[in-house]
C-alpha cells in the first residue's frame, strides 16, 4: 500500500477551505511554490497595515524632542520630554488622531465598497501611505519651528492612519475568498507590527550614528516595508493560486474589517467547529450541525437580521471590549510613553521606555491573544468577565502613580521599574486576552443568521473604544 504525500496547498484547503468555494483544479493543489509565495504576500500585507501607527507611537520621543523647542533637529530617539506644561500633547493627539479615521471609515466602509474598486482602494492606499511616510522621513533633515512641525506631523497621521483602515478593510474583504490558512497568516503580520517597530527603535538607538541620522533611518524602515507590501500586492495576479481565489466575490468583506489589535474571531468545540492551537478564524461563519443544534424548528431567515435585536444579545460583551479599549488606550502610549527610569542617567535609562513600554507591551499583548486558542474563561454565561474587564481601570491610577518625574499634582507612589514593568506585563496580557476573548464570545450569543450582523457590531464598537480611550487621555494626562 503507497504512502500519499499531500502538497502544503492541499492541506490548507482541506484544514481551512474557502468562503463559499469549492475544490480548486488539482494544478494549484499541487503547486506549492506558488502556495507559499501567497502566504508570504499576505503575512507582509498584514505587517505594512499596521507599520505606521506603531512607528508614529513607538517614536514619541522623538516627536517630542523635535517640538522642544525650535530648530531641534538632534534630540535623540531615546530622549523622554514629560514637561505636562508641554501645549502639544504630541503623544495624546497622535493616538486620537490614529484611532478616529477607523471609527469614520469603519461608518463609511459600505459606501466605499460599492463606489471604489478594490484594486484602487488597496494600491491606492500604499502608494499615499508612503508618500506620506517619505515626507516623515524627510522632515528629519528640514529645521523648522514646532508649530508648524506639529501641524503637518498630525496632518499626516490623519491622512496615514485614514487610508490604513481603507486598506485594512479591502485587504481583509480579500481574505474573504481564501482558504482560512492566509488569514492566520494576515493576522500574524499584523501582530508582529508593534514588535518589528519597537525593535528598529532599538536598533536605530543601538547604531552609533548621530541621532539624525539614527531618526532618518528608524523612519525609512517603514517606507521599506510599504515598498514591499505594493510588491507584494502586485505579485499576487500573478500566482495561480492566488489568482483563482481573487476572482470570487467577497460574500461578507464588509463585516470582517477589525482594527489590529482586536483580530481573533474564532471558532471553538462548542460550535461544533474543532478548534487548533496553531489556527485562529477570521470569519464568522457556522457549520451546519451548529445551525441545526440552535434552530430546530425555525427555518433560516432570508432576510437580514435587525441590528436592534443582535445588540440585545451582546451588548454586554459588546460593552466589555469597548471598556477593555478604553482604559488600554487612554494610557498607553499617552501616560506610559511620559514614564522614565528611576535609575542614574546611562544605557538602561536610555533603553527603558522602548524596551519596557513599547517592546515589552507588544511581545505581552501578543501572547494574551493566543492564549485563546487554547481555552475561552469565563465563558459567556458567567458575569466574571464584566468584573475583570472593570478591574483594568485599576491600571489607570497605577501608571499616572509611576516615575513621571516632572509633575504638578500626583506624587510619585510606584518609583521603582520593577513596579513599572509589572504593571506593564499584566496590563498588556489583560488586554490581548479580553480583547480576543470578547470577540471570541460575541457570535456565541447569537443565532447562526445574527452572526455577520455582530461581527459588524463588535467592529464598530472595537473603534468606539479606541477613539474613547484617545479621547481620555488628554484628561489623564491634564491630572498630572
Amino acid at each position: 500500500m503507497g504512502v500519499v504525500v499531500r502538497s502544503p496547498a492541499e492541506l490548507a484547503w482541506e484544514a481551512g477551505g474557502a468562503a463559499e468555494a469549492g475544490r480548486p483544479p488539482a494544478d494549484l493543489l499541487t503547486d506549492p511554490h506558488s502556495y507559499h509565495l501567497v502566504g508570504i504576500s499576505f503575512f507582509i500585507l498584514g505587517l505594512g497595515t499596521l507599520l505606521p501607527w506603531n512607528f508614529f507611537i513607538t517614536a514619541i520621543p522623538y516627536f517630542q524632542g523635535r517640538l522642544a523647542g525650535a530648530n531641534s533637529t538632534t534630540e535623540t530617539l531615546g530622549t523622554n520630554h514629560t514637561s505636562p506644561a508641554d501645549t502639544f500633547n504630541f503623544n495624546n493627539w497622535v493616538t486620537l488622531l490614529s484611532q478616529l479615521p477607523l471609527l469614520l471609515f469603519t461608518l463609511l466602509n459600505s459606501f466605499l465598497y460599492q463606489c471604489i474598486p478594490e484594486t484602487v482602494r488597496i494600491l491606492g492606499s500604499l502608494l499615499a501611505i508612503l508618500l506620506l511616510f517619505t515626507l516623515t522621513a524627510v522632515l528629519v533633515k528640514v529645521d523648522m519651528s514646532p508649530r508648524p512641525f506639529f501641524s503637518i506631523t498630525m496632518a499626516s497621521v490623519w491622512f496615514i492612519n485614514s487610508f490604513c483602515a481603507v486598506l485594512q478593510g479591502s485587504l481583509f474583504g480579500q481574505l474573504g475568498t481564501m482558504p482560512s490558512t492566509y488569514s492566520t497568516l494576515f493576522l500574524s503580520g499584523q501582530g508582529l507590527a508593534g514588535i518589528f517597530a519597537a525593535l528598529a527603535m532599538l536598533m536605530s538607538m543601538a547604531s552609533g550614528v548621530d541621532a539624525q541620522t539614527s531618526a532618518l533611518g528608524y523612519f525609512i524602515t517603514p517606507c521599506v516595508g510599504i515598498l514591499m507590501s505594493i510588491v507584494c500586492y502586485l505579485s499576487l495576479p500573478q500566482l495561480k493560486f492566488a489568482r483563482y481565489y481573487l476572482a470570487k466575490k467577497p460574500s461578507k468583506a464588509p463585516g470582517q474589517e477589525l482594527e489590529t489589535k482586536a483580530e481573533l474571531l474564532q471558532s471553538d468545540e462548542k460550535n461544533s467547529i474543532p478548534n487548533s492551537p496553531q489556527k485562529t478564524g477570521l470569519t464568522l461563519d457556522l457549520d451546519s450541525e451548529k445551525e441545526t443544534e440552535m434552530e430546530p424548528e425555525e427555518p433560516q431567515k432570508p432576510e437580514k437580521p435587525s441590528v436592534f435585536i443582535v445588540f440585545r444579545k451582546i451588548w454586554l460583551t459588546a460593552l466589555c471590549l469597548v471598556l477593555v479599549f478604553t482604559v488600554t488606550l487612554s494610557v498607553f502610549p499617552a501616560i506610559t510613553a511620559m514614564v522614565t527610569s528611576s535609575t542614574s542617567p546611562g544605557k538602561w535609562s536610555q533603553f527603558f521606555n522602548p524596551i519596557c513600554c513599547f517592546l515589552l507591551f507588544n511581545v505581552m499583548d501578543c501572547l494574551g491573544r493566543s492564549l485563546t486558542s487554547y481555552f475561552l474563561w469565563p465563558d459567556e454565561d458567567s458575569r466574571l468577565l464584566p468584573l475583570l474587564v472593570c478591574l483594568r481601570v485599576l491600571f489607570v491610577p497605577l501608571f499616572m502613580l509611576c516615575h513621571v518625574p516632572e509633575r504638578s499634582r500626583l506624587p510619585i507612589l510606584f518609583p521603582q521599574d520593577a513596579y513599572f514593568i509589572t504593571f506593564m506585563l499584566l496590563f498588556a496580557v489583560s488586554n490581548g486576552y479580553l480583547v480576543s476573548l470578547t470577540m471570541c464570545l460575541a457570535p456565541r450569543q447569537v443565532l447562526p443568521h445574527e452572526r455577520e450582523v455582530a461581527g459588524t457590531l463588535m467592529t464598530f464598537f472595537l473603534a468606539l473604544g479606541l477613539s474613547c480611550g484617545a479621547s481620555l487621555s488628554f484628561l489623564f494626562k491634564a491630572l498630572l
